[in-house]
């Protein structure tokens, strides 16, 4: 088995792929493209622009729940990121659409607006609130009772919750008060030691965040 990673610590899609790889303790050869050579390696392999890319003995899977679900068939472990009944992985998969669409895709808006020139930051924040409130309003309810996104089995939908959750809290926090159980679960999350992982190898990056990385977590 050869598995190399291409990859950025502070990336929140990076994190999603190295969650399920440090949950299983899956051997890796990690390229972080902070490393000379890394990111024109990644760009012959997968020339979009877009990581995490996985090599596996020459094959390249990109998308992250794509290369999860990839390390769930070719390398499992303890951890399985799929369940094998049918309609539970299909809400493992729902779950995971709705973290990378509704909750990450929308924090990143105003973190991408924060980084042009002429970006518009402050409209970008606004809206960017309204949808993350409708988000956190939904799982308040949708998470009730479970543990882990799916029900009570950690699953691919956590590995995207938790850097989902993470980075959203800092674009617009979630409120203790309206949303608990949604702020229990991040709470879960990171303290998991896959997330506490690479929360922590992330951790020397927290300048890169335009918006500014609050003190915390």
């Amino acid at each position: 088995m050869s598995l190399t990673l291409y990859s950025h610590p502070f990336s929140s899609y990076s994190q999603k792929v190295l969650i399920a790889l440090y949950e299983n303790d899956t051997p890796f050869t990690y390229r972080n493209l902070e490393e000379p050579g890394a990111n024109e390696e990644r760009q012959a392999l997968w020339p979009t622009g877009k990581f995490p890319v996985l090599v596996d003995d020459g094959k390249v899977i990109v998308e992250s729940s794509i290369i999860i679900e990839h390390l769930d068939l070719h390398h499992p472990g303890p951890t399985r990121f799929l369940p094998d009944d049918p309609d539970e992985a299909l809400e493992v998969r729902f779950m995971d659409r709705v973290f990378d669409n509704y909750v990450m895709g929308e924090m990143q808006k105003p973190v991408f607006e924060s980084l042009r020139p002429d970006g518009r930051k402050e409209e970008a924040l606004a809206e960017a609130a309204r949808v993350l409130e409708v988000a956190y309003s939904w799982l308040e309810q949708r998470l009730l009772g479970r543990t882990w996104a799916a029900g009570e089995t950690f699953s691919m939908a956590d590995c995207a919750a938790a850097p989902s959750l993470f980075y959203a809290d800092w674009v617009h926090q979630i409120d203790d008060a309206r949303f608990p159980t949604v702020r229990a679960y991040r709470s879960r999350l990171l303290a998991r030691p896959s997330i506490a992982r690479c929360v922590e190898e992330a951790r020397p990056f927290r300048s890169y965040f335009p918006l500014g990385a609050p003190d915390r977590d």
